[in-house]
């Protein structure tokens, strides 16, 4: 995150101010804006990170790496769409740890890979388990449609508290073990406790937006424009805005085209998020390959 962390903070609370201006509907078409714009766009040049981080000894293959990345998003669809429950469950694990990997990346370059696996994951876990918390009756209702399965009242606390003492674990556990932690481990709760404040104050889409979009979106894009052009600069967001843009004008014609069609019936919600499963899956596989090569 770095010096960008004073700017999603600053960022974060304006955008809390000044949606509470607008009706929840206001809200929720701001927040779906947001992740159809900058949330799609973060994962839409993932075949140009394939590219470069192939080993130089080996020859790129365009048509492959497509058709392989193709084969991971029509593979989700279909467990969302035969298995939905599972899948939900798997797309959840798999989220939780894609932003958890994003918050402590800094860890896999001198610590044991253990501790970057168990913190990133229990930290990305806690987030959703935080939002869900202050969602829960929403949640709910989205979880049955989409899955069809009634979740108990009671288990989201379960969860949020079980999730939070392993994270509490597995911090305090590096905290006494890895002295260069500290500061890294005492800012990340103090980012908690400002997802905390944006979750609770904020509608479920739109306290997801601010996180999704300031806190790991643009922080990936950033990280990727590095990877890919060796530093962060208003010519390099140009040119990957363009590399990325047909793959991302297809994923919003597919949404939108989805939201024409279903936009009256229950089935939309299952549909869209299985459409961001699929399309998170393999992004989350390119990410960690990046990461555990750096």
């Amino acid at each position: 995150m770095g010096k960008f962390s004073n700017i999603s903070i600053v960022a974060s609370f304006f955008g809390l101010w000044i949606v509470s201006f607008f009706s929840n509907k206001i809200q929720i078409f701001l927040g779906f804006s947001l992740i159809f714009t900058f949330g799609i766009l973060h994962g839409a040049n993932d075949l140009l990170l394939i590219e470069k981080n192939i080993d130089q000894k080996k020859t790129y293959n365009f048509i492959k790496s497509l058709t392989n990345y193709v084969l991971v998003i029509i593979l989700c669809s279909l467990l969302f769409y035969f298995i939905p429950w599972f899948t939900l469950i798997l797309f959840i694990l798999v989220s939780a740890f894609h932003f958890g990997e994003q918050q402590w990346k800094e860890l896999i370059k001198n610590y044991p890979k253990w501790i970057w696996y168990s913190i990133s994951f229990t930290y990305g876990l806690f987030i959703f388990m935080l939002l869900f918390k202050f969602h829960a009756s929403e949640v709910e209702k989205i979880i049955f449609e989409i899955s069809k399965f009634q979740i108990s009242p009671t288990l989201i606390p379960i969860l949020f508290n079980s999730i939070g003492f392993l994270f509490l674990l597995v911090v305090g556990y590096s905290y006494f073990k890895f002295e260069n932690l500290r500061v890294k481990i005492l800012t990340e709760l103090f980012y908690l406790l400002i997802f905390t404040v944006i979750f609770k104050a904020s509608s479920l889409i739109w306290g997801f937006a601010l996180y999704f979009i300031l806190w790991h979106s643009i922080p990936s894009i950033i990280e990727q424009m590095n990877f890919l052009y060796g530093k962060f600069s208003i010519q390099n967001f140009i040119s990957y805005c363009k590399s990325a843009l047909i793959y991302w004008a297809l994923s919003i014609i597919g949404i939108v085209s989805l939201y024409y069609i279903f936009k009256d019936q229950e089935l939309f919600n299952a549909i869209f998020f299985s459409f961001l499963a699929a399309i998170t899956f393999p992004h989350v596989i390119v990410i960690t390959k990046i990461f555990n090569k750096k």
